[in-house]
């Protein structure tokens, strides 16, 4: 007697290409009409489950799917999933993060372009019954430059059409090596004020995080060019939308084009009062190719979930099974946060990094933790989201190469992960573990000295050159003047002419500005700022 054939759910409507190329190896149920009531009572007969952004696949409703192998998501945000609900079910995750990337990146050259020639603009007036040529005359592409902020896949491939339209491109993303720029001939800004004060039209390509919000202000625009065009095609909020009216306001920038807001969707956003400003409703991604795409990705996803074959869009990780689980999956948190650290530790893009694992952890198949530090690597310096499959891809196609070590003796711990960075003429070092029956993740080396701390959402590490006595303590009083809270430090004393380290834990991030005053009035080497 056959298996019975494994049965597809498809929630949200799914493009014909995707539909068809499930059917060919499972009974698919297209339920894109059920109510959120029928959708619980049935998601038990499936295997896989198929949605794109409008089904919300809760907890309760991967609780309710006893046979669920895997669900996939077409298109590349999965908000609307229970990943950790899913995770702990051992259900697997897919998405399609490729589908859009090239939809996008047109959209933002069209966007460039539309705010070079006034198209819009020029289109509603004649619509409108006035013939205004001279009102909407425009400027050239050509032999201008073009700045792009964040030289993902999407900056990428902006970078590269304009090159074809005739445009200079000179591009900021600290996190890809000087190599890479190399490769793909593009000048390298040394920071954003230098592509704020060398381009005649501007492209934001950053992911959104406390970072990046508000990442273009009242001070970048006032080192702008006069007459600057600037285009946000990425994520709402980038550029500060206040600044950015004052900006338009005052001339300084000429035109601008928008197609992601803070609020979606909106029809009130401030910045549809401006004849300069070229709208769309978040149409980076809407294209029929891109549905076409991200449709038979996720097929291709799902089928090979179902078979057992590598998901190589997962973007979880099924939980190991066993003793391994018990030694390996404790240690996923701390190695992300490892990478992490070491990213904002480092004064430039991080390319050459040594993982070593020791103690107990050394017994096993430590690669799924080598893979969790790179995705901390990763974390908030691409456009792109990371997963587990895609973090060694994605750190190839930034230059980031990476070896693994294991020893199985380690001295003041049962288990270690050390991380180590190189660079031209330095490297950086940091360690971590977990303490206790609930493995609470630790940091216990930074720069390479060993400091004790739990690592928690807000720190800073500071280091100074020789500290004179009583240097750490003008910063915890610098810090109570900030009105920040310190609730964990740790200090590492070197030998005379070394520098010492001190770690702290805050309860509220701390701006550039204040790190530059610590630094200022403590007489530091250096202050960096760890957000986790």
């Amino acid at each position: 007697m056959s298996e019975a054939r494994k049965k597809v759910l498809v929630k949200d409507k799914l493009g014909k290409a995707g539909i068809d190329l499930l059917e060919r190896e499972f009974e698919v149920v297209q339920g894109t009409d059920w109510d959120q009531d029928e959708f619980l009572r049935r998601i038990g007969e499936f295997d896989g489950l198929v949605v794109r952004s409008a089904a919300r696949v809760t907890a309760e409703v991967i609780e309710a799917g006893s046979r669920l192998k895997v669900i996939g998501r077409a298109g590349v945000g999965v908000d609307n999933i229970d990943v950790e609900a899913a995770t702990r079910r051992g259900i697997v995750v897919v998405n399609a993060p490729q589908s859009n990337v090239l939809s996008a990146a047109e959209h933002t050259i069209a966007m460039i372009m539309a705010c070079a020639r006034n198209i819009p603009q020029a289109h509603a007036a004649l619509k409108d019954g006035r013939w205004e040529k001279s009102q909407w005359a425009g400027v050239e592409v050509q032999d201008k430059t073009l700045g792009v902020i964040g030289l993902g896949r999407i900056g990428f491939l902006v970078a590269q059409r304009a090159k074809g339209l005739g445009m200079h491109v000179v591009a900021y993303d600290p996190y890809v090596p000087v190599e890479r720029f190399r490769e793909l001939d593009l000048e390298r800004a040394e920071s954003p004020q230098q592509v704020y004060r060398e381009s005649d039209f501007i492209t934001v390509h950053l992911p959104k995080n406390a970072e990046t919000l508000g990442f273009v202000d009242d001070q970048a625009f006032a080192q702008m060019k006069d007459g600057v065009r600037v285009v946000n095609v990425a994520r709402g909020g980038i550029i500060d939308e206040e600044s950015l009216a004052r900006a338009l306001e005052s001339g300084k920038v000429a035109a601008a084009g928008v197609d992601v807001f803070p609020v979606e969707p909106t029809t009130d956003d401030l910045l549809l009062a401006y004849d300069a400003v070229v709208v769309t409703p978040h149409l980076g991604a809407s294209t029929a190719e891109a549905s076409v795409r991200a449709g038979t990705i996720i097929a291709e996803q799902v089928s090979a979930a179902l078979k057992g074959e590598l998901a190589g869009n997962a973007v979880n990780v099924p939980l190991v099974p066993g003793e391994e689980a018990d030694e390996l999956m404790p240690f996923l948190p701390v190695c992300k946060m490892l990478g992490e650290l070491i990213t904002q530790l480092a004064d430039g893009p991080v390319g050459d990094l040594e993982i070593t694992f020791e103690g107990n952890v050394a017994r096993y198949d430590t690669r799924i933790l080598a893979v969790a530090v790179l995705e901390g690597v990763l974390k908030n310096t691409v456009e792109d989201e990371v997963n587990f499959v895609s973090a060694v891809p994605m750190a190839q196609e930034r230059g980031i190469s990476y070896r693994v070590e294991k020893k199985p003796v380690v001295t003041d711990f049962l288990s270690l992960v050390r991380v180590r960075a190189f660079f031209a003429e330095h490297e950086l070092a940091v360690a971590g573990t977990t303490l206790g029956p609930r493995h609470r993740p630790r940091f216990v080396t930074v720069y390479g000295l060993d400091l004790d701390m739990e690592p928690v959402a807000h720190m800073v590490f500071v280091r100074a050159d020789s500290p004179a006595p009583g240097t750490f303590g003008k910063i915890g009083t610098l810090l109570g003047a900030f009105g920040i809270n310190v609730s964990q430090v740790s200090v590492a004393m070197t030998g005379e002419g070394e520098p010492g380290v001190m770690g702290l834990a805050l309860d509220a991030p701390i701006t550039d500005a204040q790190l530059a005053e610590l630094v200022e009035v403590a007489g530091l080497l250096d202050a960096k700022r760890v957000e986790l």
